[in-house]
C-alpha cells in the first residue's frame, strides 16, 4: 500500500510547490483539483497551478465527490496529489453538507486512499493558527477544516507544516 503525505500551510506558504516537489520524478500522477474557477480571480490563479504542473500528468477537477472519482481511478497512478482539502471542505459546506457528512464523506476518502498503491499527497491550509472569524459560517467552516486536517494528518505517515516556502517535517 502506498503512504499518505499530508501538506500543511497558511495561503501562500508554499504547499502546493512542495506537493510538486514531493512528486518527484513519478511518472503516472494524477492531480486532483477541488478548486472552482466561479470568478476571474480564481480562473486565473487555477491556470497558473495548471501551468507550474507537468504536461504528462493528469489533470481532474472535482469540487466535491472525490471518493468516486478515487474509487474509479483503479491503481493506475504511482502518484495522487489532491490539492486541496481546504477548498473541499468549502465547496461541501457551500453544498449544504452538515458537519457529519463531510466528516464522513472525508473517512471514507481516506479509507480508499490509504488502500491505494500509489503515493498519496494530501495539501490543506493550517486553519488554526488565526483569529476566530466573527460569523457562524466562518467558525463552522474553521472548525471543520481543523477536523478535517487532524484526521488526515493521523492517517498521514508524514505531515509537513510548510511556511514562507521551507517545508518543516512534524511526522514521520
Amino acid at each position: 500500500m502506498g503512504k499518505i503525505t499530508l501538506i500543511l500551510g497558511g495561503a501562500r506558504s508554499g504547499k502546493s510547490t512542495c506537493a510538486l516537489n514531493l512528486a518527484g520524478k513519478k511518472k503516472k500522477v494524477a492531480f486532483i483539483a477541488t478548486g472552482q474557477g466561479l470568478d476571474r480571480e480564481m480562473r486565473e490563479r487555477i491556470l497558473k497551478h495548471q501551468q507550474a504542473r507537468p504536461k504528462n500528468w493528469k489533470t481532474f477537477e472535482e469540487p466535491k465527490n472525490l471518493s468516486a472519482l478515487v474509487s474509479g481511478m483503479g491503481d493506475n497512478f504511482d502518484c495522487i496529489i489532491i490539492d486541496c482539502l481546504t477548498l473541499l471542505v468549502a465547496n461541501l459546506i457551500l453544498a449544504k453538507n452538515k458537519e457529519k457528512a463531510i466528516l464522513e464523506k472525508f473517512k471514507v476518502l481516506l479509507s480508499q486512499l490509504s488502500r491505494k498503491k500509489a503515493k498519496v499527497i494530501l495539501v490543506a491550509n493550517e486553519v488554526g493558527l488565526g483569529i476566530v472569524p466573527v460569523s457562524k459560517l466562518g467558525r463552522e467552516f474553521r472548525d471543520i477544516a481543523g477536523r478535517i486536517n487532524q484526521l488526515a494528518a493521523k492517517e498521514s505517515a508524514e505531515v509537513y507544516f510548510i511556511t514562507a516556502g521551507i517545508p518543516l517535517k512534524i511526522k514521520g
